[in-house]
């Protein structure tokens, strides 16, 4: 990565919020069909969130993770501003929305841990001027902006051009995949796709590390300096100014894999706000993945610092 973070400040993350509705089952429904599932429980989920909490339980200092975004004035949003709120998360800058409802995400969970979400944003979508504006007070003396697909993109544009500015790193998931304005890629220092992504980043089936590195080469091309392409309980790879590692994923047995990615960009986000170069800064962020992963839920799933250093020993 050809830009060094400046350590010692905060994280901005600018992003969507949503009430997750979980049900596991043995198998997905098809067409017409209905299946009988196992359990369902309700946990405070959407990228920008669970991100959030990551970083905030893997921070050595409170205050250190500042919330932008928006959710309705039902239970839902009040549930899940509780919830930031109980991690340590300054939501001063989080909007209350009376007019639409808080996002919803409703996600079928597999034997095997595997996940498939449908959501609907609501007031995710409202995110406007006023998101803008608020971010641009959160980014002065921060160290890093972490950012999704979730919210408007012309929102996200608009704030990535400002924290641009201000030499702030900004991290970007993009995710969930949209046509994005043009240069839209050139403004993050970061970017981390899964999978999918990836693929549909580069045209090129991602599948190993080996398929990953030719996507993440494909994709810097495209603008952004460095490139990460997440891939679940194979790893990751890291291409960047002088760096191409494949990066094996920490073993643990897996309950379901919802949020992996948002708390590998959590974990990526706390090391480089830290002083962490590239690589152990994509360590931690791998390994709260590792920890997300083993545990129930979204949100509630993200490990804390002791518990995300345990996995690497």
């Amino acid at each position: 990565m050809s830009k060094v973070t400046t350590p010692g400040g905060h994280i901005v993350v600018l992003g969507g919020l949503n009430m997750d509705l979980m049900i596991e089952t043995p198998r997905i429904a098809g067409p017409g069909e209905t299946t009988e599932g196992t359990r369902f429980y309700t946990a405070p989920g959407g990228k920008g969130g669970n991100q959030a909490v990551a970083a905030a339980r893997l921070a050595k200092k409170s205050s250190q993770v500042h919330m932008v975004g928006r959710v309705g004035t039902d239970s839902f949003g009040a549930e899940m501003r509780d919830f930031l709120d109980s991690n340590g998360i300054v939501t001063g800058r989080l909007a209350s929305d009376e007019e639409t409802a808080s996002g919803i995400a409703a996600i079928f969970i597999d034997p095997t841990g595997e996940n498939y979400v449908n959501a609907v944003y609501g007031a995710n979508a409202n995110c406007d001027t006023e998101q803008v504006e608020a971010a641009r007070e959160a980014l002065e003396g921060a160290s890093v902006l972490l950012c999704q697909q979730e919210v408007p993109l012309d929102v996200t544009f608009e704030v990535m051009k400002i924290a641009k500015e201000m030499g702030v790193t900004i991290v970007l998931d993009p995710a969930p995949a949209r046509d994005v304005p043009d240069a839209f890629y050139d403004y993050p220092d970061i970017l981390t796709p899964n999978q999918g992504e990836a693929e549909s980043l580069s045209g090129i089936a991602v599948f190993d590390e080996t398929s990953a590195a030719v996507a993440a080469k494909i994709i810097r091309e495209q603008g952004t300096p460095t490139v990460i392409v997440t891939l679940g309980d194979e790893g990751a790879h890291v291409e960047s100014d002088g760096i191409s590692l494949y990066m094996p994923a920490y073993r643990v047995r897996v309950v379901a894999s919802v949020a992996a990615g948002d708390a590998f960009n959590g974990g990526l986000a706390i090391g480089l706000s830290e002083g962490a170069d590239l690589v152990d800064a994509a360590k931690l962020g791998m390994a709260s993945g590792a920890w997300c992963v083993s545990q129930d839920g979204a949100q509630e799933a993200m490990g804390t610092r002791n518990e995300v250093d345990s996995l690497m020993g």
